[in-house]
């Protein structure tokens, strides 16, 4: 086996078992089931908003040092931080801890940026295309999986909504132990770099501490650098406008898109958040396989613009009407609808 693919692989299972959640599609309803002493103003005023801010804090945070560290501490800590969000949901009950279990969640989304990275900074550039894939790929797998198995386990009823944050926190152990094998990444694209020359004789005699100060400063000129081309390019610019915006609408939506589910079905129908989890990962990921295909053979730059805007505003009718019907079967099908249009036009703007 390949050097480059058995990492690929090694990470893609990591991926693979920390998407095995099948407890998240319903987490709205655990909360406001009978384990916990909770209303739903109190879920979607105190509780989501802090998991929200948590993330966009902690983002930034993470962006600065994943190179710095090297990537897979922070692949730990994903996992960790897994641990300890399902575990405040299964054994406390006040609502302060569960404000603090959004706080983890937060750094579980925010860590997610190692994951995505490293694989980039440890095979060689030729791989980087079939890499990506396979990551991909294992996440959806891995998405699909859950939303299905946790639908099928609730609608049978062999399980609770309490009793599938089980099964998560499980997988959240096996990816933690999992990335302790991952191997550890030497060089990275800023603060360790491979030496393109040898160092001359005063070099040598230079302090330690000298070194890592230039070393530093090195790495904050390159950063500079590459910040400064990537931003005077138009197409990396309106790209990257969007990916700000369309992600903050995307993330919104679906932080609360179970209270809206929650406020529709007055009447406690069946749901089948699960279901329509699973159905949104094949959509979406047929979609983007279709965005990336047509983006790459006819689509030039100006009618990728044009379908950019037409798409946006077409899961902003989605948003709509997901959030003003009083048909819990509506709602879910605007849910997928906006979700496939994502998929669609986040490829494109890549």
């Amino acid at each position: 086996m390949q050097k480059w693919f058995r990492i690929s692989l090694l990470l893609c299972i990591f991926g693979f078992l920390k998407e095995i959640r099948p407890s998240e599609p319903f987490v709205t309803d655990f909360l406001l089931g009978e384990w916990r002493n909770i209303t739903e103003e109190q879920v979607n005023r105190d509780v989501y908003p802090v998991g929200t801010y948590s993330y966009a804090a902690q983002l930034i945070i993470v962006f600065l040092i994943t190179d710095f560290l090297r990537y897979k501490p922070l692949i730990v800590v994903l996992g960790l931080s897994g641990i300890v969000t399902w575990s405040l949901l299964l054994w406390t009950e006040s609502l302060g801890a569960l404000q603090l279990a959004e706080v983890f969640y937060g750094t579980y989304l925010a860590t997610e940026v190692a994951y995505f990275t490293y694989i980039y900074a440890k095979v060689e550039r030729e791989h980087y295309s079939k890499v990506t894939s396979h990551t991909k790929a294992a996440i959806l797998c891995g998405r699909f999986i859950a939303g299905s198995s946790g639908q099928l386990l609730v609608f049978l009823k062999w399980l609770d909504y309490r009793q599938l944050n089980y099964i998560t926190l499980a997988a959240q152990i096996l990816s933690t132990v999992w990335a302790i094998f991952i191997p550890p990444v030497l060089t990275s694209v800023y603060f360790h770099r491979k030496a393109s020359v040898q160092r001359n004789n005063n070099e040598f005699m230079s302090s330690e501490h000298e070194l890592v100060i230039k070393k530093r400063k090195n790495a904050a000129i390159l950063i500079w650098r590459q910040f400064r081309r990537a931003y005077t390019n138009r197409k990396v610019l309106i790209g990257s406008f969007w990916f700000i915006f369309g992600m903050c609408g995307y993330l919104q939506f679906i932080s609360y898109v179970q209270i809206l589910w929650t406020a529709i079905n007055v009447d406690k129908e069946e749901i089948w958040n699960g279901a329509v989890e699973a159905a949104m990962t094949i959509l979406g990921a047929i979609s983007a396989l279709i965005a990336g295909y047509s983006h790459s053979s006819f689509l030039s730059d100006r009618r990728s613009i044009f379908i950019l805007v037409i798409v946006s505003l077409a899961e902003g009718l989605a948003i709509f009407l997901g959030s003003h019907t009083s048909n819990l079967f509506v709602s879910y099908a605007a849910y997928l609808i906006f979700g496939v249009l994502y998929s669609f036009a986040s490829t494109i703007a890549r």
